[in-house]
């Protein structure tokens, strides 16, 4: 485990992407809230703030943080794909980008989760960070060029 005990304390914030494709016929019941299991954007978006929160019980040597705020939210960007995004922050002495990204990832397993007794050719794609400010290597932002950009 990285030895953070001399990093400022800083504020620090993560943003990070996950795709979920799916069938147009699924996505068109996910938005009217008709999959039998209820409101998939609604839980999926408490299972991505309940990873967060649960990062460092999941990747090993992460360190166990005390975040300040959570964002989760969704984007149809197709008749058959979902964006999911995450914000996370925190004043700390480590940075947030597992946070985040598992915020994402948690939240489109519950996507596919929800939705899979309808649809089984669920596709989970382009987990990825697109920003992070604080600590010591200061901010990153994903370039536009890059797969899924910003």
């Amino acid at each position: 485990m990285v030895d953070v005990g001399v990093k400022d304390v800083t504020l620090r914030m993560a943003k990070a992407q996950a795709t979920v494709t799916m069938a147009e016929e699924t996505l068109d019941r996910v938005q009217q809230t008709a999959i039998a299991k209820g409101d998939v954007l609604e839980v999926a978006r408490l299972a991505g703030i309940m990873g967060a929160k649960q990062t460092s019980n999941l990747i090993p040597l992460c360190h166990p943080l005390n975040v300040d705020s959570v964002t989760v939210d969704f984007e149809v960007v197709a008749p058959t794909k979902i964006r999911i995004s995450a914000v996370v922050q925190i004043q700390a002495r480590t940075g947030v980008e597992m946070e985040a990204m598992t915020a994402v990832s948690v939240a489109a397993l519950t996507v596919y989760d929800m939705c899979k007794g309808m649809d089984r050719d669920i596709e989970i794609g382009e987990i990825q960070l697109l920003e992070k400010t604080g600590g010591r290597s200061g901010h990153y932002r994903r370039s536009q060029d890059q797969k899924g950009g910003v």
